[in-house]
Order: C-alpha cells, then structure tokens, then sequence
C-alpha cells in the first residue's frame, strides 16, 4: 500500500500565525477532507507530520493537540477516511532538534515505526521546510499554495523541480 504524507496546517486546514489552538480553531480547507478519502479510497495511507512548536510556547498542551487531531479524524471519517498516524516536533525552532522539519528525523521516525519505505512516499506540504524534509528522505515532495505564507521561488529553485498545486484536492487528483 501506498503512504501518502500530509502536513496538517495550511494543507489540510487553514493555518494561523497565532497557532491553532483548540478544537474551536480547527477548520478544514475546501475540499481537503474529501480529497484525503478519495486517496485513501485510491490505495494511500494516510500519515499526518507537523511542526508543533506551539507545545514548547505552552499555548496549547498535549491534551488540546489530541483534540484537534480528533477533530480532525472525526471530520475526515464523515467522508469515509482514516488517519493512520500523526507525528509531530513539539519543539521551538531555536532548540535545533532533529525532528523538526526540514530535518530527517521525524520521518525517518515514521518509516522506521510503520514499516515504510519512505523513498514510496508523497509528503504534501505547503512550505519549502516540507520539500527539504521529503527530499531528505527520498520521498517525493508536492507543494500547495493553501498555506499562509506565498511559496518563494528562489527559496524552491534549490530544490530542482517540484510540483505546486492550488490546493489539496489538486495534489490528490495528480496522484490517483
């Protein structure tokens, strides 16, 4: 089976500069929940990897990401799709530890604990942080345009050629 990898924020619901805090603030983008399904319907696994920081500012504990993640799945299941896993960094950029994206080591943490061989993988992002991560894998990267910040050509042109779609359900549909 194949694993297709999401970044939540700003890929599968609309991000925030002040973090999505809670359940309340969760909000799935356009056609994203229904895209998610018709990949998994397709053969995908599906596996969310985020950056978190907001654990280690302390807006939000634990406890509240759980409940957002459920949100989430419990959306997602209205639409007929299920959510393998979610990995996350729970830490502040400034901390430089390895499992924040760009870095390998969350992925490289996915593929060892699922059994996946991650140079099989599609990681979906909507930040040059997430092509670096997927290409530091072999996995292959995908862009969408539905994140907060505008994707920077010259910050991508190191990256060699990437695919940018509008949205998520345009990234699914390239790969069903």
């Amino acid at each position: 089976m194949r694993t297709l990898l999401l970044d939540r924020d700003g890929v599968i619901n609309q991000d925030s500069r002040d973090y999505i805090r809670s359940p309340n603030h969760w909000r799935a983008l356009p056609g994203a929940l229904e895209a998610m399904a018709r990949a998994q319907r397709a053969g995908f696994r599906l596996v969310v990897v985020s950056n978190q920081s907001g654990l280690a500012r302390g807006l939000f504990s634990i406890r509240e990401l759980n409940a957002i993640h459920q949100r989430l799945c419990d959306e997602l299941a209205r639409f007929g799709g299920r959510i393998e896993a979610f990995f996350f960094c729970p830490h502040l950029p400034s901390e430089h530890c390895n499992c924040r994206k760009p870095r390998a080591g969350l992925l490289l943490s996915l593929g060892e604990r699922l059994g996946i061989d991650l140079t099989r993988t599609t990681f979906i992002g909507d930040r040059i942080s997430d092509v670096r991560a997927a290409m530091s894998v072999g996995a292959r990267p995908m862009l969408v345009r539905t994140g907060i910040d505008p994707i920077n050509p010259d910050e991508l042109a190191p990256c060699g050629p990437v695919e940018i779609f509008d949205a998520l359900p345009a990234a699914v549909a390239a790969l069903v």
